[in-house]
């Protein structure tokens, strides 16, 4: 009888501490790819010879971001490359060659390195929103209120 209420001791022991494992929230630098213009299906884009891939117009920065969804700052400015779709990988270009590439297509380099609002400024606010309800849950003081019985 004692062993067996040992091993159930035991036993809930590790399957509690288990239980209570929490999530982590992820955070750190990444590498954002995002195509910006789709380039013509030709030979002068295409991936290695003989290949059916092209590629395509990507911008590429580096961001230090929190749970991969909220960017608080960005660590690298963004730089025009060139990527396959759903891939990693980019081939990095010469301003030469960039320059080829956005005349060509008639594209505007300003407008394509641009990043978007929520990118550059959403991380610091909702970062900003989260510190200043943690403040005011600090400082704000809630008086107790003296109320009064009513006569039913």
């Amino acid at each position: 009888m004692i062993k067996r209420n040992l091993f159930l001791f035991v036993a809930t022991i590790f399957v509690t501490s288990s239980a209570w494992a929490k999530a982590k929230i992820p955070f750190g630098r990444i590498d954002k790819i995002e195509i910006v213009a789709d380039l013509p299906d030709t030979a002068k884009y295409v991936a290695n010879a003989g290949s059916k891939e092209y590629l395509d117009l990507a911008r590429v920065h580096q961001e230090y971001n929190i749970a991969w969804i909220i960017p608080v700052w960005i660590t690298q400015e963004p730089k025009l490359v060139l990527t396959h779709k759903d891939s990693d990988e980019f081939y990095e270009l010469t301003n030469v060659e960039l320059d080829q590439i956005i005349s060509d297509n008639k594209l505007n380099k300003e407008s394509l390195v641009e990043l978007g609002l929520y990118t550059k400024y959403g991380g610091k606010l909702i970062l900003l929103l989260i510190i200043g309800l943690i403040v005011y849950g600090i400082f704000s003081k809630d008086k107790p209120k003296n109320v009064k019985p009513t006569n039913i």
